[in-house]
This record gives C-alpha cells, structure tokens and sequence, in this order.
C-alpha cells in the first residue's frame, strides 16, 4: 500500500482535478452557464445562438399548421410549394418566416413574390440540429477502465505487464493465422472490389458533394494512420532486421542478402498490409454512415449482417472495448513521443528539464491536437496535416540531398523482388522462424488492428461525394506508395551507414533504444540545430494530426445524434478525451508505469480483430449486392 501511495501521488491530484473539471463541464452545459455552455463567450464561439433557439423549438411549433396548409394545397392539385391559395410559398416548416412575410407584388415586374422582400438567410434556413446528447456507457466505462488500468500499472507494474505478455503471446500463438490471413484476405477484396463495378458507386449518392479535395484528403489520412510511428520505427526496425535476421534463412547479418531482407521487412510492414486493415473497415462504414444513413457507431459495421440487431447491447459492448483500446494505445503513444521530444530537447540545449519539461510538452501537445480538434475538420485538421505533409517533404529532401543515396535504388529493387516473391509465405510466417513471426509481422498486425475500429469511422467519415474506387486509392494505394518511398530513403539511408560503420547504429539501438538513434542518424547527416528543430517540429505534428482525428472520431463515437448534417460532437467532450489522454500519459510518464499501458491497448487488437472481420463481411455483402442500400431498411 505504501508503494501505491507512492506512485500514485501525481495521478490522483491530477485525477482529482480531471473529475472536477469533468463534472464542472457537464454541469454548467446543462444549467446553461460557464464558459462552454450556450451563454458562455466559448459557447457563443462554436455554437450559433440563433440556431440552436429557433431552429428545433419554433420548428416543433409551427410543423403541424404547415403540414394542414400542405393537405390543403394537395386537396386543390396545386404542388405544396406553389401553391398561392396559402397566401405563401410554403417552404418546409418554416411557418415562422412565412408568417412575418407573406406574398406580395413586386412593382418592378408585376410578379408575384413570396417570403422575404430582401433574401436574408433567417435562421430557419438553417438546416435543423437535432439535440446531441452524451452516450454514458460508452463514455464512462472506457474512463473507468483507464483509471484502473492506470492504478494497476503504477501499483504492480511488474506484475500486470508479465500477465499482459502471458496473455499477449497465448493470442499471438493461437490466432496468428487469423492476423495473417485476415491481412491477406482484406487485400485481395480491396482488389477486388477495385476493379469490379461496384467501384464506381459513389458515397452518398450521385449528388453527395465531397467536403474535402483530393489533395488535403490525402494529406488527413496519412497523417491519422502513421503518427509518429514511420519516424522511429523507419530507422530502427530495419536495423533488427538487418543485424539478427530469422535463423531459418540462413542470412549472414550485416550482409547485402540480409539487407534485401531487411527492407523487404519493411514492405510489409509498413505499406499495403496495414493500410488494407484501415480501408476495409474505413470503406464500409462510409457507405453504411452515408448511403444508408445508419448511426455513427462501430455496431452500424454488423448492420448489412445482423439488421437492426447489431445495436443492442453487444454494440454497445464492441464501441467500448474499442474505444478503450483507442485511447489506452494514444496515451501509451503520447508518453512515448513526450519522452522522444524531451530527449531531443535535452540534447540540444544540454540540460536536463525533468518532470517538468515533460509536463509542458504533454500540455502542449494536448492543447494543440483539443484546439485542432475543436475547430473542425476543415480549419484544424486538415491545415495541420497540410504542414505536416510539407514537413515530411522537407525530411525526405534533406536525407536525399545529405545521404549516401547512390546504394538507395538498388536497395530499394532488391527489396521490392524479396517482397513480391515472398509476400504470401513472410505474411503467413511459413518460410521464417515461428517466434520472428510472431513478434515482429504478428505484433504489427494487433497493434494496426487496436488502432483501427475508431479510427476507420474517421476515414469513412472523409469519403463523402466520392467513388468507392477513389476511396481505395486514397486509403490504401496512395499511403502505401509514400510508406515505400518513406522506407527506401530512411531506412534504406539507415541500413547503409550501419554497415559503413561496422554496426555502430544497431550497438546504439540496442543500449539506448530508437529514439536516439533517430536523432543520431540527422547529426550525423549534417545539417545541425535547424535539421534537429525541423526533425523535433516533425514528431510533434506527427502526434498532434494522428490525435486530433482520433479525439474527433472518439467524442463523436461517444455521443448521440451524430450525423452527416452535424458531424462534430461537442467541444465539451473533446475537451474531456484530450485531457484524458493527456493526464494519463503525463502520470504514466512521470511513474515509468508505461509499458503496461501500451500492451492493454495492443490486446485491444484482438477483438478488433473480429470487428474488422465483420466489416470485411459487410463490405462483401454489399459489394455483392450491387447496390448502396444492402443493409435491411431502417425502420
């Protein structure tokens, strides 16, 4: 007890802190005072007064005497909107304005007008917002389950993360095929349905408008699908590769077959694979969220399988455990980069900043991504992930100019023929040792897979007014060529100094870890303080364009009423998510608890998995169909 006392003594003044503020903003939104509420100067923000007052009470008001003057209009073979016995226009339900403004004569062309003298947008113009209401089993368990998991790893560590590998590697043995083959299956459907008719269908219909263009589409869903991952992990993984490749190939280590090996790793780990498990699930949700209008719920995935039954208390149950594994997964990531950003920083300036310097880079961080996230998709989300592109640009740019990239072409053909003639025996794991396979290709896919189900909802939700083919392209293709291009010029830069320097990098690896190692491949480059500054700018974005669309996805998936027409979830709840990711990490941080942390939310990927199965289902269901509306009806 007194080492848990011990531990904890940051989480629960933070926590404490968390819950008031937790309560403080519900209970001011519902009274209708404090800053966020509808009076308050951030309510009056992002919200519109005049919408939100008229536009649903005047609306409840007033629909019954429109529905009576519309059977009127009917009754004398006049169309509704036509008809001039009501003395009007009859728009809709928008009796408010119709009685404030009724027909008249313009005297300039003797025609006859309805409504408004002058065309003022009035509030009833606006399209109507149904009330959007907190979904608390949905929020509230994935919390509570947080704080226990935290509580645990800060008590007994040691013991929870043991247990959590036992249970870890028991799923890795038994289900390995069904990671493996599902990875398989997912893209050769993909393909399929590419090239099939269905391909063309557009979601949300012939008419839908997109609400992004191609190319800032682009640049959000790269963003939300690698992180910071493809920075750390684009040197460091393929150095484990190249130094200690799988006993059952024979490959010397150090070699030029082992660096073959090595890349073509990288392939498969980081390009159409992962991305086929984010496209499925992305791709089915789009065309159930739009052209069936089915909620925003990972449970309206089951809908073309199960009919309305897939929204009953299993539903449920699937959007918690996904949830949770979400946010477990981005504070465990969050620590990792707040440690990363702070090592960088350290070593720059020379000094050592602490618990302290730690919790002002987790706020910043926190604070942009919940800003970010507030401001919506188009002015947030979108600009951010734009300068991030630009950013990664000018990493690539710099690694060409300063790099030894004359063994960089044929480093990348080696690999590519290793990675096309071995695809379908590496991805199954039967040409390599069954232990390799398992922590390394196995691993990737349930961390890929926890991330997915939230996630997928945020992609889908992008998609409007574009072809299902386009979808593909965007999701799958486009963000696999530039993770080939990534690994070639980084890892394949990486792999050449280490075996220029006789294993230098991989020594530094396995002593420190990847994140110094990144560091130390751009010192060694050249380039000094600006090259370190942008590679430290590069990681912060990273995170931040990853977690705002996440904290986006996940405060949409946890209220009602979400829909195409209003797609945010409001600023309240983002700000809650953001501050629960943010103190989670900054405790577990400050604790070393971080490690159990992140294996809870890689077992998340388990049950991810069979959501990701029945996406699959759905999508193939529909696309056998032919049709946008395969799921049975609502009612």
């Amino acid at each position: 007890m007194r080492d848990l006392l011990r531990h904890c003594r940051y989480f629960l003044l933070i926590g404490g802190g968390f819950s008031l503020c937790t309560c403080g903003l519900f209970r001011v939104q519902t009274r209708g005072i404090g800053p966020f509420s509808r009076r308050g100067a951030v309510g009056q923000l992002f919200r519109s007064r005049v919408h939100r007052r008229f536009s649903g009470r005047l609306q409840r008001q007033r629909a019954p005497r429109t529905e009576q003057r519309q059977r009127g209009c009917r009754r004398q073979n006049h169309p509704g909107h036509k008809s001039r016995s009501c003395n009007q226009i009859v728009r809709g339900s928008n009796a408010w304005s119709e009685r404030a403004f009724p027909a008249r004569i313009d005297p300039g062309t003797g025609r006859l007008h309805a409504g408004r003298p002058y065309h003022v947008r009035s509030a009833l113009e606006l399209p109507a917002s149904p009330k959007l209401s907190l979904n608390r089993p949905v929020f509230f368990l994935p919390l509570a389950v947080l704080l226990a998991a935290v509580v645990l790893s800060l008590w007994h560590g040691a013991a929870v993360l043991a247990a959590e590998t036992a249970i870890n590697d028991w799923i890795l043995r038994y289900f390995s095929p069904l990671f493996a083959w599902a990875g398989v299956a997912f893209l050769a459907l993909l393909v399929g349905i590419a090239l099939a008719p269905f391909g063309g269908r557009i979601i949300g219909g012939p008419n839908a408008k997109p609400i992004l263009t191609r190319w800032r589409w682009f640049a959000v869903t790269l963003c939300t699908t690698i992180a910071t991952g493809i920075l750390f992990w684009g040197a460091a993984e393929p150095l484990f590769h190249l130094n200690a490749p799988p006993a059952m190939l024979g490959l010397q280590p150090g070699s030029d077959a082992a660096a073959a090996f090595a890349m073509s790793t990288m392939f498969l780990h980081w390009t159409l694979t992962p991305y086929a498990i984010y496209t499925v699930a992305g791709l089915a949700f789009a065309l159930i969220y739009y052209n069936h209008r089915e909620p925003f719920s990972l449970s309206s995935l089951f809908v073309p399988l199960l009919g309305q039954r897939a929204h009953r208390r299993v539903g449920t149950l699937v959007d918690i455990v996904c949830l949770f594994a979400l946010v477990a997964g981005m504070a465990a990531s969050l620590g990792a980069g707040v440690l990363a950003l702070a090592g960088g920083i350290e070593g720059i300036g020379d000094f050592s900043g602490g618990v302290l310097l730690r919790g002002a880079i987790a706020g910043l961080i926190v604070t942009t991504f919940v800003v970010s996230a507030a401001l919506g998709l188009r002015r947030g989300i979108a600009r951010l992930s734009l300068l991030n592109i630009w950013l990664f640009a000018a990493i690539l740019l710099f690694v060409v100019v300063a790099g030894a990239t004359e063994r960089l072409p044929t480093l990348a053909i080696s690999g590519a023929a290793d990675y096309g003639s071995t695809f379908l025996s590496r991805s199954t794991g039967s040409d390599v040792d069954l232990d390799w396979h398992l922590q390394w290709t196995i691993f990737n896919w349930a961390n890929w897979f926890a991330w997915a189900p939230v996630t997928a909802l945020f992609l889908g939700r992008l998609a409007v007014g574009y072809t299902v083919r386009g979808f593909i392209l965007f999701n799958l293709l486009l963000p696999a060529l530039f993770g080939a291009v990534w690994m070639i010029i980084i890892a394949g830069t990486t792999i050449t100094l280490d075996q220029q320097s006789g294993g230098e990098f991989y020594a530094l690896l396995t002593s420190v870890g990847p994140d110094p190692l990144l560091y130390r491949l751009f010192s060694d480059l050249g380039g000094g303080l600006p090259v370190l500054f942008l590679l430290i700018a590069a990681i912060f974005l990273s995170y931040v364009t990853a977690a705002d669309s996440n904290i986006s996805a996940m405060s949409a998936l946890s209220t009602h009423g979400i829909s195409p027409e209003t797609p945010e979830a409001p600023l309240s709840v983002k700000i809650i998510w953001g501050l629960a990711v943010g103190l989670v990490a900054t405790t577990l941080v400050t604790s070393s608890g971080i490690d159990g942390i992140r294996m809870m939310s890689v077992l998340g990927g388990f049950p991810a998995l069979f959501v990701i199965i029945g996406a699959a289902l759905s999508l193939t269901a529909m696309a056998v169909r032919g049709r946008h509306d395969a799921a049975p009806a609502r009612p």
